[in-house]
C-alpha cells in the first residue's frame, strides 16, 4: 500500500479515486490541480491543494501520484502533466482493474488506466500514461505507445502499432498488422484497415435520419 495523490479535480479525477479507493492496495490521500484552477480546498471529501505546492504538501519520496487528466488537445494535456510530475521526482502509479484480463507477461507502463472487462492477449506491450476505457480487446503482439486513450469497445487486432498521442473512438476496430501513426484520431465506430498517417484524422459515417418514421417500419 502507498499514499496516492491524484492530479485533477474532474470526472478522470472523480473514476480514478473511485477505482484506486475501491480495487487497489492505494489510500488515496488529496488531490492537487494548477493554482489558477483550483476552486476550493477539497474535492470528495479530501484535500485539494495547489500542483506548484504538491512537493511541499506531498513530498515524492512519501507520496506517488496518478495524473488523472484526459484526451485534451490529442492527450497533450495530460502528457505535459505527466512529465511535470515525473520532473518533480513523482512515482506514477498505474491501476489494472481486477476485471481485466491481463494475459500478457509485460505489465503496463505508469501512470496508466485499464479499467474492466478489457483483454490484453499475451505479447501485447502497453506503454506509458495510457488510458483503455471498458470492454476493449488489444489481440497478441500489438504495441500501444506512449500517452494514448482507447475509448470504451475498441477493438485492436494483431500485430497492431498505435503510435503515441493518438486517441481512437468508441467502438472502432483496427484489422490486423496496421500502423496508427503519432497523433490520428480515430472516431467513434471507424473501422481502420490500412496505415494512417500521423496527426490524420479518420471518421465514420454517422447515422441518418430515414425518411419514415418508426411506426412505419419493422425493426
Amino acid at each position: 500500500m502507498a499514499n496516492l495523490v491524484i492530479f485533477g479535480a474532474g470526472d478522470m479525477a472523480r473514476m480514478a479515486h473511485h477505482y484506486f479507493t475501491h480495487d487497489s492496495p492505494h489510500d488515496v490521500v488529496g488531490f492537487v490541480v494548477d493554482r489558477q484552477y483550483r476552486r476550493g480546498d477539497q474535492f470528495l471529501g479530501l484535500p485539494l491543494s495547489d500542483w506548484e505546492d504538491a512537493p511541499a504538501t506531498y513530498p515524492p519520496s512519501e507520496f506517488i501520484m496518478f495524473v488523472a487528466v484526459g484526451y485534451t488537445r490529442m492527450n497533450g494535456a495530460r502528457q505535459e502533466k505527466y512529465m511535470a510530475a515525473k520532473a518533480a521526482g513523482y512515482r506514477l502509479a498505474s491501476y489494472v482493474s481486477s476485471n481485466c484480463r491481463y494475459l500478457s507477461s509485460t505489465p503496463p507502463g505508469d501512470n496508466c488506466m485499464i479499467f474492466e472487462d478489457n483483454t490484453i492477449q499475451p505479447f501485447v506491450t502497453i506503454g506509458n500514461n495510457v488510458t483503455l476505457w471498458s470492454g476493449g480487446v488489444i489481440a497478441h503482439d500489438s504495441v500501444i505507445e506512449d500517452h494514448c486513450f482507447l475509448a470504451p469497445r475498441v477493438a485492436v487486432a494483431g500485430h497492431v502499432r498505435i503510435g503515441a498521442r493518438s486517441f481512437i473512438g468508441i467502438n472502432a476496430t483496427v484489422i490486423n498488422s496496421v500502423t496508427i501513426a503519432a497523433q490520428t484520431l480515430v472516431g467513434a465506430g471507424a473501422l481502420i484497415v490500412k496505415d494512417t498517417t500521423a496527426k490524420g484524422v479518420y471518421l465514420s459515417a454517422p447515422a441518418r435520419l430515414f425518411k419514415k418514421s418508426s411506426d412505419e417500419v419493422e425493426p
